[in-house]
C-alpha cells in the first residue's frame, strides 16, 4: 500500500482583508495571491464572517489565517487555491 504525496507546507507570512471576503496572502516562498473565500461565508463556523467588520479582523497565527473564535483556514487550502498574482 502506498502513502499519498501530502503538499508541503508553506506558512502565510503576510495577510490582508480586500473587498468581497477575498484575502491578499504572501507566503513564505515567495508566492503571492487572492484567496476568494466567499464561498465559505455564512457555511458552519464561518457564519460569523458574514460581518466584514469581523472578517477584517484577520490575523496570522501559526502560518495561517486566523479570526477570533478559533476560526481559521489551512494554509495548504489557502496556497492551493488563492489566485497567483
Amino acid at each position: 500500500m502506498s502513502n499519498p504525496i501530502l503538499p508541503p507546507i508553506v506558512d502565510v507570512v503576510e495577510a490582508r482583508p480586500l473587498s468581497d471576503y477575498r484575502i491578499a496572502l504572501l507566503f513564505e516562498d515567495g508566492k503571492r495571491g487572492i484567496y476568494d473565500a466567499s464561498p465559505l461565508i455564512g457555511a458552519g463556523v464561518f457564519h460569523t464572517l458574514e460581518d466584514p467588520l469581523v472578517f477584517n479582523t484577520l490575523r496570522i497565527e501559526y502560518g495561517t489565517v486566523v479570526w477570533p473564535g478559533g476560526i481559521d483556514i489551512a494554509a495548504e487550502e489557502l496556497y492551493e487555491n488563492c489566485i497567483s498574482v
